[in-house]
């Protein structure tokens, strides 16, 4: 297959996109495990011995993954990562409007119950279907510009890291 130049133009802003969300999602739940931590629990998927691990670690998670890819290193695995967190939260998010569960996100901090009526679950899986797109695309073309680390196509167009 042969790259096309603005491959790398949309693999930087695909980059910045998906590593900004997750670098602003995340670092808006560092500040508060609590909450975070609480948001995980009002989904009821896991265990409540594990809802608080969760909810403290994965904030740090997003941040991490954010920083690689706004910076551009080791994009394809930052990628793969950040569409593992897109599938579970499409999941996540799915899983609660079937079964009824009026509560917030906390994609963005906050989180637990909200009143019927105030879910944006539709929005939310939209959103998450979209960075999901992004993750995949920056999987398939991790070449772009600006990255701190290159990874350069082969003679067979796939990316070598």
């Amino acid at each position: 297959m042969k790259r096309r130049p603005w491959f790398a133009w949309a693999s930087l802003v695909a980059r910045l996109a998906l590593g900004g969300v997750m670098l602003v999602a995340g670092a808006l739940k560092v500040t508060d495990p609590e909450t975070a931590a609480q948001a995980v629990r009002a989904y009821e998927l896991l265990p409540s011995s594990l809802a608080a691990p969760v909810g403290w670690g994965l904030p740090f998670l997003e941040v991490a993954i954010g920083l690689l890819l706004m910076v551009g290193f080791g994009v394809r695995a930052s990628a793969v990562a950040a569409g593992i967190f897109m599938l579970a939260f499409i999941v996540a998010v799915a899983s609660a409007w079937a079964r009824g569960l009026s509560i917030d996100c906390g994609c963005f901090g906050g989180g637990g119950q909200v009143a019927p009526g105030q879910t944006k679950y539709l929005q939310e899986i939209l959103r998450d279907i979209g960075l999901l797109a992004l993750a995949v695309w920056l999987w398939r073309f991790p070449a772009s510009k600006f990255a701190v680390a290159s990874e350069t196509p082969s003679p067979t167009g796939v990316t070598a890291p």
